[in-house]
């Protein structure tokens, strides 16, 4: 009896340890800081559809849409930090935006990281018009005739506008952008041949570069796509060292109890490898990927330096 009432005595003092056991009793909302039908609308519907399943409670999605993600983290970071409101957001906010924008919050104190969750490939991709049949003979033109090539990009402080930059920087060239209101719009430019460069999500670029509409050139990320995976990447293409992708992250309010966080961070790498979310995910061109809190830190760090010093370096200011 004496062990007995040791082991209780030293459960209850583990902080934390009853909200451990009993999370979550009650419906958990999923703030997803972008509009309905986008690549983290959908990730996140994927995602919360299992949560419900593994632990009995609602994961409901809420769409807090604008400024680039920002209006969504906002209302994230001033949540009560009891694990029943979590973000899931992309790096275009998390990585990107405090480099451009007065944001509202912190963004390196208001969250605690959850995890990792995927990462959508870009197809570096030119209109069947141009001239280049590969990274090497797109630089060769781009140096040839400074400024004249045209790229579309899914908007200013885009994913697909700074990994042209992250390009040029690169490489040394120098191109003209033209923004438009999204990555669907951006490739529908490139399709008609109102740009001659873009990167597109290879769930977009692959019907079109078989119906030879656009002609992919190289994918963005550090290794093959999966979907594209005799598309060689643009590293593997000259340009040693460049990576580029659409990131998705889970966060909780910064003050969330590690436990809560842990039971999160464990359900959701549950749900990232259980094979019908991959292959749902998969099929939107959204490859899996996972990770500890503290790995995703890491990656995080990395990434947002990264993209910081791409946006010092090509001065770029949004009006």
């Amino acid at each position: 009896m004496k062990t007995m009432s040791a082991v209780v005595c030293f459960l209850l003092w583990v902080p934390g340890f009853a909200s451990a056991q009993e999370y979550p009793t009650k419906t958990v909302r999923v703030i997803v800081p972008w509009a309905a039908g986008g690549s983290t609308d959908s990730i996140s519907r994927i995602l919360a559809a299992k949560l419900t399943e593994y632990t009995g409670q609602q994961f409901i999605i809420d769409n807090r849409a604008g400024a680039t993600g920002t209006i969504g983290h906002g209302q994230v970071a001033k949540s009560p930090p009891d694990g029943y409101t979590l973000l899931i957001g992309s790096n275009s906010t998390f990585a990107i935006a405090p480099h451009l924008y007065k944001l509202q919050y912190d963004n390196d104190a208001s969250f605690a990281p959850i995890s990792l969750l995927a990462l959508s490939p870009q197809i570096l991709s030119v209109h069947p018009s141009v001239p280049a049949r590969n990274v090497n003979e797109l630089v060769a033109l781009a140096k040839a005739r400074p400024e004249q090539v045209i790229f579309s990009s899914a908007g200013p402080g885009s994913t697909s506008h700074l990994a042209t930059e992250l390009l040029m920087s690169m490489a040394g060239i120098k191109m003209n952008h033209v923004p438009y209101k999204g990555g669907g719009p951006s490739a529908q430019a490139l399709i008609g041949g109102e740009s001659m460069m873009s990167y597109v999500d290879v769930i977009t670029a692959l019907p079109f570069a078989k119906a030879g509409r656009l002609r992919p050139l190289a994918a963005s990320t550090a290794k093959r796509a999966q979907m594209m995976p005799e598309l060689p990447t643009i590293a593997e293409s000259g340009l040693a060292g460049f990576e580029s992708s659409t990131t998705f992250a889970a966060f909780a309010p910064a003050g969330t109890p590690r436990d809560i966080v842990a039971r999160l961070n464990k359900e959701i790498t549950r749900a990232l490898a259980a094979a019908d979310v991959k292959e749902k995910l998969f099929n939107q061109g959204i490859e899996t990927v996972g990770s500890t809190p503290e790995a995703f830190v890491s990656y995080n760090k990395v990434e947002t330096a990264k993209w910081g010093k791409v946006i010092r370096a090509q001065g770029i200011k949004l009006e």
